[in-house]
């Protein structure tokens, strides 16, 4: 008899709060009889009080905020801007090859290098965030665009083409059809990618955030609001993954 999915999947999630239980519970042990230095590791009761503090008084959501915010505007102006591109370069490939030089030079640069200059150009609002994000995910998904539009079987466009579809009808019922599957690998990287170039500006300097906090808990030896806020970013890592994927199910449903 196959096993029914609800019960492994209460199954699996027991298993995950038992092991998460157990290894918060050695944690917390470890730092009350000094086996770990809480100074240097914190404890889980430390985590759970800031984070309990911080969401009551709302400064954790006003930078969860603004950490959002500067990463869906980095990762849909740098997306946007990058399929444009890309299905550019596979629509005239003379622009691709004369471009090409450039566009390598400017991905291989280290984009955080160049937050200072950011600041400097946009501030230390949210302008800022938003470019280092920007220049991250568009270089991300503009390859991803390039590689997977020109990874569309020649046969089904040379069928197409020889049954007398036009181009338009080419790339809106073959081409783009066939490419979103992948693309959405790419973008899901270019999301993860503006996510960190956005939390890293904010490290290096800027008015709120997740990280502007967390550069400040550091610099004060807060071992405990520096572990509650590596937890916010890691749930929100994922929570922005899971979003993604969904997304992806939902337009991909006839697949």
């Amino acid at each position: 008899m196959p096993a029914d999915p609800l019960n492994t999947r209460w199954r699996t999630l027991l298993a995950h709060a038992l092991f998460l239980g157990l290894a918060l519970g050695a944690w917390e042990y470890a730092a009350q009889v000094g086996w770990l230095s809480a100074t240097f590791f914190g404890k889980p009761s430390g985590i759970a009080g800031f984070l309990a503090t911080n969401v009551a008084d709302g400064k954790l959501w006003t930078d969860l905020g603004w950490t959002l915010a500067g990463t869906v505007l980095a990762f849909g102006l740098g997306a946007s801007a990058a399929v444009s591109i890309g299905l550019a370069f596979v629509r005239w490939p003379a622009a691709e090859r004369f471009l090409e030089p450039y566009f390598s030079a400017l991905n291989v640069m280290p984009r955080i290098a160049l937050a200072p200059l950011f600041i400097l150009w946009f501030g230390l609002g949210l302008g800022s965030k938003v470019a280092i994000g920007f220049s991250l995910t568009f270089f991300i998904v503009l390859s991803a665009t390039v590689a997977v539009m020109r990874g569309v079987s020649a046969d089904h466009l040379t069928l197409c083409r020889t049954l007398g579809a036009s181009p338009s009808q080419v790339f809106f019922q073959v081409t783009l059809p066939g490419a979103v599957p992948v693309l959405f690998s790419g973008l899901r990287l270019g999301l993860i990618y503006a996510l960190l170039g956005v939390v890293g500006g904010e490290i290096i300097a800027s008015e709120k955030g997740l990280g502007q906090a967390l550069a400040y808990l550091g610099s004060t030896f807060n071992i405990d609001g520096v572990m509650a806020l590596l937890l916010v970013l890691a749930l929100l890592g994922v929570g922005v993954v899971r979003g993604m994927t969904w997304l992806e199910k939902r337009l991909l449903h006839w697949q």
